[in-house]
């Protein structure tokens, strides 16, 4: 018996695909932030004033990696071009801070970690820590209250009833200085509503935190003692990760005593090349 004949699948085989096409590949990460030196124009000699301010702040930025604590420098009684000078060593750093209340204080990390520019109603001044000490006062001054297990319920909860009930419990038994406990969102199954309950239950701080390196960090106080909301995303503005962390300050917002070791050694080779 003669079998029926087919024809072969066309888009297969030799000759099928057009030639000379032109490959496209999906965008990869850029942009990521590295320290590179930047020595001012000095043509016209450099201000004393501003020179020993950065042996000042070289020198506690020491003295904070040993022994803690933080320093801080008013810059307000400077001269314009001592105040340019140090604006200009300074820069900007990967992180930035907003600190909500009377007055409104701005902190944005200079080049230097762990070396932070303020800036506020009559607030200029530099405060060498491992982050602003303000940051941490501040954090979880509520903005907008949270309601707590009192949160009325959403259509298409899932999870969150039981997550608040875990941060809460850290929260109540949370002291300054324990390791963090974190929640991971990203790998618990949950719904758009359990975000939604969980943000109303848990209120909103003070302190917004964001730290730009290899894609974006989002920091948020809640109005909840010792909780954080910490999201990352990639070089894509792709959320990755989403977490809760029962801590005084997440650790990413953090300059390390490493960090600041490395700073005092950097602003010192800044001050012997502008001398």
């Amino acid at each position: 018996m003669v079998q029926n004949f087919h024809l072969p699948p066309t888009g297969f085989g030799p000759g099928s695909q057009p030639e000379d096409e032109t490959l496209e590949y999906m965008p990869l990460p850029q942009d990521m932030r590295t320290y590179a030196p930047h020595i001012p124009e000095t043509d016209s000699g450099v201000d004393a004033d501003a020179l020993d301010l950065l042996t000042k702040i070289s020198d506690a930025a020491r003295e904070v990696a040993r022994d803690g604590g933080s320093a801080v420098f008013d810059l307000s009684g400077l001269t314009a071009s001592a105040r340019a000078l140090i604006a200009e060593v300074m820069g900007e750093g990967e992180v930035s801070i907003r600190m909500r209340g009377i007055p409104a204080i701005a902190a944005q990390e200079s080049v230097f970690a762990g070396v932070w520019v303020l800036n506020g109603a009559d607030i200029d001044r530099i405060e060498v820590a491992s982050i602003p000490p303000l940051a941490l006062e501040r954090a979880f001054e509520p903005v907008r209250a949270g309601k707590g297990k009192s949160t009325p319920n959403l259509e298409g909860m899932a999870n969150a009833p039981a997550l608040i009930v875990e941060l809460l419990d850290k929260s109540q038994a949370f002291q300054s200085g324990q390791d963090p406990h974190v929640i991971n969102l990203t790998l618990l199954p949950h719904t758009e509503p359990d975000l939604v309950w969980l943000d109303t239950a848990l209120g909103e701080g003070a302190v917004t935190v964001l730290s730009r390196g290899y894609g974006n960090c989002r920091i948020t106080a809640t109005a909840t003692h010792g909780i954080w909301r910490v999201q990352f995303f990639n070089s894509m503005d792709t959320l990755i990760l989403d977490t809760f962390e029962v801590t005084d300050m997440p650790e990413v917002a953090i300059a390390a005593p490493e960090d600041l070791a490395d700073t005092a050694n950097r602003i010192e080779a800044v001050i012997e090349a502008i001398s």
